[in-house]
């Protein structure tokens, strides 16, 4: 592990983020949530919020993918989508929904820049991002797709979001 000059959970959590707040609300799965923290973990995000029904750690299932994630980037539940919403704007984000809807934003033309505060809201596996919490976001970025499902798994839809957002939007190298 030295040698892959990692950092300790104190140090993870006191090193610099990206000014990124992923919301995970009515996600159902544990693997998927777990999946996301690691994710998250990877690319240094500020914060995720779980919300209505998200399972929230501690629990083996969200740890067996997690790997340790969930003590390193900062979490807090909401009971509704429309609370984490409203602290994320109260935090100065613009809040986007990760959604297929008409006049959506191709994710490779959207745009924010390395000090915008930007929340992304990913939604249940099925029925996606719900109607109230569109309504009350910035815009939806969608993922351009060619196969017949035009559909992602979330934990896949969050890896390929944040890596666009990171590296489009610069390092904090």
């Amino acid at each position: 592990m030295d040698e892959l000059n990692r950092m300790s959970v104190a140090e993870m959590r006191a090193a610099e983020k990206h000014p990124i707040i992923v919301i995970l609300d009515d996600v159902r799965s544990m693997h998927n949530v777990g999946s996301v923290f690691r994710t998250c973990d990877g690319f240094a995000v500020a914060a995720v919020y779980l919300c209505g029904y998200t399972p929230q750690p501690p629990h083996r299932d969200i740890h067996k993918t997690a790997l340790g994630a969930t003590e390193t980037v900062y979490w807090k539940h909401f009971a509704t989508v429309t609370d984490a919403i409203a602290q994320c704007r109260a935090d100065g984000y613009k809040v986007y929904a990760v959604e297929q809807v008409h006049n959506s934003i191709s994710l490779e033309q959207f745009s924010a820049g390395p000090e915008d505060k930007t929340a992304l809201i990913f939604g249940n596996e099925v029925s996606g991002v719900n109607e109230e919490a569109i309504q009350q976001c910035e815009g939806c970025i969608e993922i351009p797709q060619w196969g017949a499902k035009h559909s992602l798994n979330i934990s896949i839809a969050a890896g390929v979001v944040l890596w666009e957002m990171v590296r489009c939007n610069g390092s904090m190298a």
